[in-house]
């Protein structure tokens, strides 16, 4: 496979990688940080998949079910043709509770002829540490470990489970399913039941989909995008990850693979501020829950990342039985940036506690734990300033005045301000100003490089940074300053390559960046907005729209030349930069039912 082509599906508890082929390559259950049952995606001899093949007679084509996140993939030849549909079970049970167990359902429906296909099911449980062993227990096939961590999960069909297991050639007579269950089942499964599920399902999404606010221009990009964030978010916790996969390759044959199916505060942050936009404040509230949840203590350090069951050690280790995405090694699980001081993140996450002061209802008790959560980082960045920090982009070695950490910490004391002010807090105005305009001064002085004609990565160095477009989105300048103006010309000038952006061009831990970030580009197009340069930006916009896969998802990095998509996948920082992109070019406007509706509700 040339590139990503994977569709994704979840339920949000876990999430799998569908190929373009009908393949199941990537799958961790139960939930989404579990060992791998499925890992094909890191090592297409040993990792396992779950299969569905034809001869080479059947065209294959493969989309979403409009407005949800069931993929549906058909298989045709001459008079012959069926469709797989995949999802993971996701519907309300009641008002406050979800049904979304651990499990996925590739329902099979024939469309006409006598198809065949053959069933390919081969789990590797535990990151295929081990052997799985696969047995025909009646009910159900079994597949579980005999050695290491003991592991195991379940498949029920209405097909023969002796050619599942023998992968014998199968001929479809009617409708059928395939269940992989981590849990045994209590209830007797039937195809009824799937179809009924996926009926539900289907419902759920697009419920849930028509629940997000309409916009007069891209708005099946904006829904896709907001349909990849909802399935990123975690039910139980509230927690955000950053992507549902680990060790995809930032660049092919480089060790930048890292796992990203952790929490980060920034991400998180930004991708909740996105999705408030859109109008879906349930994800929202358990996102701040979470908050509240993993920063109990007046005094306790704030880390940039958590598990997404609020765990605080993140160990990291190599799985070097594993050859890597295309053979990009090291398989990494865990993840040491855990331990880095990165000064940004309280200023993403002061932004988005100030939105819920402003823009939402709150309970008490959630607003006063909130406001702890505020005076604590006042105090935390009031010490911390002036002090180097590793940056958003997480360099592993030195520590350095970066510009975006000093402004983000500029928007944590801006957006404290705010938040005093709205619940009248008065006392603590005057010395918070007082910080806030010291940070200014001291970024105005010490980050503008008069040779560059820019702001620059960090003090004293004549490097360009993409974070740096983000000055005037947060608030700290604005878009008509010319400071700002030359400094998108100058990022432009030094960080733009084939269309796309380098995020720095500067040697870090592993040598010079070789693929685009590419949330960067987004920045930057969003940034050329600001300026005045609409129809440059919009140009730029519609031409990186093209770089999605064939579904339309984007994953962290895209290379310049071949403008394959790289990096882990799909990616929430792009998908929360699409969407913030396509509302500005849209210049916020409605679609026209949006508008009447507006009208009525106010």
């Amino acid at each position: 496979m040339d590139n990503l082509n994977y569709a994704v599906i979840g339920n949000c508890k876990t999430a799998a990688l569908i190929s373009e082929k009908g393949s199941i390559d990537w799958l961790c259950i139960p939930d989404f940080n579990s060992p791998s049952v499925f890992a094909k995606l890191l090592d297409d001899e040993i990792g396992g998949s779950f299969d569905i093949r034809t001869d080479e007679s059947y065209k294959i084509t493969q989309k979403y079910v409009r407005n949800t996140n069931i993929v549906s993939t058909v298989f045709k030849s001459a008079n012959d043709c069926f469709e797989v549909i995949d999802f993971m079970p996701r519907f309300k049970i009641d008002d406050n509770t979800y049904f979304n167990p651990s499990e996925i359902i590739r329902y099979i429906r024939l469309i006409s002829g006598s198809p065949t296909f053959t069933v390919f099911f081969q789990p590797k449980l535990e990151y295929a540490k081990h052997e799985t062993t696969i047995v025909d227990e009646g009910e159900y096939i079994k597949s579980f470990t005999t050695e290491g961590d003991y592991d195991s999960i379940y498949l029920y069909s209405d097909l023969d489970f002796k050619d599942i297991i023998e992968q014998k050639p199968i001929q479809l007579k009617g409708n059928a399913y395939l269940l992989l269950s981590y849990d045994e089942k209590i209830l007797n499964q039937s195809l009824d039941r799937q179809y009924l599920k996926l009926q539900k399902t289907e419902v759920y999404w697009l419920d849930w989909s028509n629940e997000l606010t309409s916009f007069a221009m891209y708005n099946d990009e904006i829904k896709r995008s907001a349909l990849v964030l909802k399935l990123l978010s975690y039910d139980k916790t509230g927690a955000f990850l950053a992507a549902a996969t680990t060790s995809l390759p930032e660049s092919l044959g480089e060790e930048r693979n890292w796992d990203y199916r952790f929490c980060w505060i920034r991400d998180a942050s930004m991708a909740i501020h996105v999705i408030s936009k859109l109008g879906h404040l349930n994800t929202v509230k358990r996102f701040m829950k979470f908050i509240i949840d993993i920063i109990p203590d007046k005094d306790e350090k704030i880390q940039i990342m958590y598990g997404i069951n609020r765990e605080k050690q993140l160990q990291e280790e190599e799985l070097i039985h594993l050859k890597g995405y295309k053979n990009s090694a090291p398989v990494r699980i865990g993840n040491a940036a855990y331990l880095q001081k990165q000064n940004d993140i309280y200023g993403v996450l002061v932004d988005v506690i100030y939105q819920q002061f402003v823009r939402f209802k709150i309970s008490l008790e959630n607003s006063e734990a909130l406001w702890t959560i505020v005076r604590s980082i006042v105090r935390i960045v009031e010490n911390n300033w002036q002090k180097p920090d590793k940056g958003i982009w997480e360099i592993r070695t030195e520590e350095k005045h970066f510009t975006f950490s000093k402004v983000l910490c500029w928007v944590a004391i801006d957006r404290a301000i705010k938040i005093a002010k709205n619940i009248h807090k008065q006392k603590y105005l005057a010395d918070w100003q007082k910080l806030a305009d010291e940070i200014k001064d001291n970024i105005l002085t010490n980050a503008w490089n008069e040779k560059k004609k820019a702001f620059t990565q960090a003090y004293g160095t004549d490097h360009m940074d993409a974070a740096n477009l983000l000055m005037a989105s947060f608030g700290f300048i604005d878009a008509k300053d010319e400071r700002y103006v030359e400094t998108v010309k100058q990022t432009e000038k030094e960080l733009c390559f084939n269309g796309l952006l380098y995020r720095y061009k500067n040697e870090d831990d592993f040598g010079q960046p070789s693929s685009s970030f590419t949330i960067c580009t987004f920045w930057f197009i969003n940034a050329l907005n600001s300026i005045g340069e609409h129809d440059k930006a919009k140009r730029m916009f519609d031409q990186l729209l093209k770089y999605s896969n064939h579904v339309g998802l984007f994953s962290e990095d895209l290379d310049f030349e071949t403008k394959e998509l790289l990096g882990n996948f799909p990616q929430a920082y792009s998908h929360l930069a699409l969407i913030e992109t396509a509302i500005n070019l849209s210049d916020g406007k409605l679609t026209e039912n949006e508008e009447i509706l507006g009208t009525i509700l106010h």
